[in-house]
């Protein structure tokens, strides 16, 4: 399976770098210290059924307007037929977006069951089939509800990366209060993208796809990597093609890029040239 053989070899290089992965201890001490280093404070926030991880820049700028990078699916299988212990990523991407954000205010939101440990009602699940599932959606919305109102916003621009790009259309379907969408090497329609690895689909979970007449208001900018093999850009490519009334949404396709290289490098070159001027009249 195509999946499971680009989540192997990752692991591998980086077995052979490290001799073992990161513990989840390490991997969180790792995502405290960008956060320290980037003077960034680290928030638990209780959300519906889950506790997620936050994290917000020391003080605000007045602005009615909040970006929330969302996070991916971090570790959620080590092998191809075991799931992850614990889902924490071992590279926090979206963080490193959130951070590498050149202009306006920007917070972060991490996974159900990552970064926190994975007592009740943490169940492999919720990092698996159930990723984009009512439970996970309805604890996202709720805690973007309580991010906005820290930064005294009204406006949410939504980033996701990987699939946290499915999350952000599937909250964007629910709210109100969404001025546009941004996903980085998103997994826009995960029905596709399990049929297109050949691996079980994803039964337990959402798919945003199906609730496209709900996002065709909300403007949406889908970044996608020429050479990334776990969220290809004709996928990206078949998901605009499947909703062509929605005259609002672009991609971009961006040469050189893969899944991980280079968005969070070039993130405040790919902000101002492909992000803010969606804001400009």
């Amino acid at each position: 399976m195509r999946l499971q053989r680009s989540l192997l070899l990752a692991i591998s290089a980086l077995l052979v770098a490290c001799t073992s992965l990161p513990s989840p201890d390490q991997r969180r001490e790792q995502i405290t210290t960008l956060a320290d280093t980037h003077h960034w404070r680290a928030l638990e926030l209780q959300a519906g059924a889950f506790r997620l991880q936050a994290y917000e820049p020391h003080n605000y700028a007045p602005s009615q307007m909040l970006t929330l990078y969302i996070e991916g699916d971090g570790l959620a299988w080590l092998n191809t037929r075991q799931p992850s212990p614990d889902p924490t990523p071992l590279d926090p991407m979206a963080l490193r977006l959130a951070m590498a954000q050149p202009t306006g205010n920007a917070a972060y939101l991490g996974r159900p069951c990552q970064y926190l440990g994975t007592t009740a009602p943490c169940h492999a699940r919720y990092w698996t089939d159930a990723r984009f599932s009512e439970e996970v959606v309805t604890s996202l919305d709720q805690a973007l509800d309580q991010l906005k109102a820290r930064a005294g916003a009204q406006r949410l621009i939504i980033v996701g990366y990987s699939g946290g790009g499915a999350l952000a259309l599937l909250l964007a379907a629910r709210r109100s209060d969404v001025e546009r969408i941004v996903t980085v090497a998103g997994n826009l329609d995960p029905a596709a993208w399990t049929r297109y690895h050949r691996v079980a689909p994803l039964g337990a979970s959402l798919n945003p796809a199906a609730l496209y007449p709900a996002l065709a208001h909300v403007p949406q900018l889908h970044l996608v990597g020429e050479a990334d093999s776990v969220m290809p850009a004709q996928l990206a490519k078949a998901f605009i093609a499947d909703h062509p009334i929605a005259s609002n949404t672009r991609l971009r396709v961006i040469s050189g890029y893969d899944h991980h290289c280079c968005w969070a490098q070039d993130w405040a070159r790919l902000w101002r040239e492909q992000v803010a001027p969606l804001a400009e009249p």
